[in-house]
């Protein structure tokens, strides 16, 4: 985990992975060069599994997960962001997955998205299997970023580029597919924060990523397919435009997200009065 000016987020987030029906980990966690007091929140929980290295400068989110997988000393990685809540069976889950297949890689999960009240909003699903995953690079690839659980070994020899700011994740996926293997359990495991549309933060996404499918095809030589993705994205980025202009961001980025089964939204309010020691919450789930 990297967090950058955390502090009001950080303490759910690490205290979702203490919940952990599975307690065999350590928590690499490294601030970014924060100017507020997240450090300090996470020193105060003083637990012995989390390995807190402060930063004095941004490097930003690729750097830094870099320098987290070299200090792990783990057989497995999972991602998270410092704002965002695992279910208490995620690590178990997933790396039962890696340990009963060991032909896979990586392994993701749905995530539900909610928002700062906690509030579920929608449900971020991911591609069940590597066929499906990989079917359309040059689009994207369905595996939610903060719901990786890897084998070390995998993250250690396919790092981010450090130099990218946005679609980190996405940019590695696209480097590494071919010789890889991907899946993802049909279960929600993590709980991903969206509080509201950030359009800026998605127009800068998807031209970084233009940029990654150009470099793709300057190496394997597929031209044809990355130009027909940079327009796909363009497309994609004028819809998002006018519908900010129309006053429609909300609603353009909800429709993009799956409706919440009971169930699940049943057992993240239970998940949430948990971790706050609050009352109900209200749900948004229609």
């Amino acid at each position: 985990m990297s967090m950058r000016n955390n502090a009001r987020t950080v303490e759910l987030a690490v205290r979702s992975v203490q919940m952990q029906t599975l307690d065999d980990w350590e928590m690499v966690l490294i601030d970014d060069g924060s100017t507020d007091s997240g450090a300090s929140i996470v020193e105060a929980l003083a637990d012995p599994r989390i390995r807190l290295h402060r930063g004095t400068q941004n490097l930003g989110l690729a750097a830094r997960l870099n320098q987290a997988v070299t200090m792990s000393k783990g057989e497995f990685i999972a991602r998270m962001d410092a704002d965002d809540v695992c279910f208490p069976e995620r690590l178990a889950r997933q790396s039962a997955r890696l340990q009963n297949d060991p032909t896979l890689d990586l392994v993701g999960c749905h995530a539900l998205v909610f928002n700062d009240a906690g509030s579920a909003t929608g449900l971020m699903c991911a591609g069940l299997d590597h066929e499906l995953i990989v079917a359309r690079p040059f689009e994207g690839f369905p595996l939610p970023h903060p719901t990786w659980f890897g084998r070390a070994r995998w993250f250690r020899e396919n790092l981010y580029d450090s130099a990218l700011m946005k679609t980190q994740d996405q940019d590695l996926l696209l480097r590494v597919f071919a010789k890889s293997r991907f899946c993802a359990l049909d279960e929600v495991l993590l709980g991903y924060r969206q509080d509201k549309p950030d359009l800026a933060k998605k127009l800068r996404g998807r031209l970084v990523f233009a940029g990654s499918l150009l470099r793709y095809a300057r190496t394997n030589g597929r031209y044809g397919a990355a130009i027909a993705g940079i327009a796909r994205h363009s497309a994609k980025a004028i819809v998002d435009a006018v519908a900010a202009v129309l006053g429609l961001s909300r609603y353009a980025q909800r429709s993009r997200f799956h409706p919440v089964p009971q169930s699940v939204d049943l057992q993240w309010s239970d998940l949430w009065r948990k971790l706050n020691g609050s009352g109900p919450v209200k749900s948004c789930v229609e």
